[in-house]
């Protein structure tokens, strides 16, 4: 059994390694990532250039372009077969609530999705110098052959957060809904050497908004959150209203 893991943070991070490690002894696993960090790329493809690959090891490649691209070669060129399995990750840092429309980890898994395969990110809520890994590689060991133990409906996704703390710590696993994240407003302007302006955007966490069932506040309370995702984001109620806009117009 295939199973192929990507990421946003780079072939070379140190998550990916500990995400392969964890699941060697469930399935064969590939690597398919970008040659560099693309972290909030979000699902950007490259179209306009050419995208270069390079083997590193056995079953280990690294791609020029996006997560997402990465996901794409993987299963249509790369793997002998599609995988079983698509796993991204392990990121360091959450991607929580609103966070999964920037993040690059969430992409790579998301297009693995629109390409037929089930697919799982993973992220640590790493806002410390120490990224306690093996938390994340324990939840990923218990999660992932219940994944595969079970048909799901075609494109549904899995976003996991894991608190960054020691497995002992670890309360457990539990279902979560997609909560709310905001971020402090910040657009800095500065003057480079020869007078020109740029521009730094994007302010610290803030805060996470919904009650003790939402992933953000799950992650806070020493809970491993997981989050099953449909990328239909059709607001259903609404369509009768819209049509009835339009009743009798020519």
């Amino acid at each position: 059994m295939n199973l192929l893991v990507s990421n946003d943070d780079g072939i070379d991070a140190p998550g990916i390694a500990a995400l392969a490690e964890a699941l060697s002894d469930l399935g064969t696993v590939w690597v398919v990532a970008p040659s560099s960090e693309r972290s909030a790329q979000s699902h950007a493809l490259t179209m306009h250039k050419p995208l270069r690959v390079h083997q590193r090891k056995e079953r280990w490649f690294s791609v020029s372009g996006t997560p997402a691209d990465c996901a794409y070669m993987a299963v249509h060129h790369l793997l002998p077969e599609p995988p079983a399995l698509m796993i991204s990750g392990i990121n360091r840092g959450s991607n929580l609530g609103n966070d999964i429309f920037y993040s690059g980890t969430f992409a790579a898994a998301l297009e693995a999705s629109f390409q037929g395969v089930a697919a799982v990110a993973v992220s640590l809520h790493a806002p410390h110098p120490r990224a306690h890994w093996e938390t994340a590689q324990h939840v990923v060991r218990q999660l992932v052959p219940k994944i595969l133990a079970e048909p799901w409906p075609r494109r549904v996704l899995f976003n996991v957060n894991v608190p960054n703390i020691p497995l002992h710590e670890l309360k457990g696993i539990r279902a979560a809904r997609l909560g709310e994240r905001r971020y402090d407003s910040m657009v800095d302007r500065r003057t480079d050497p020869r007078g020109r302006e740029y521009f730094w955007i994007g302010g610290e966490h803030a805060e996470f908004l919904g009650d003790e069932h939402t992933d953000g506040p799950a992650v806070l309370a020493g809970w491993a959150a997981v989050t099953p995702v449909f990328p239909d984001l059709t607001v259903e109620s609404l369509l009768p209203r819209i049509d009835r806009w339009f009743q009798g117009a020519p």
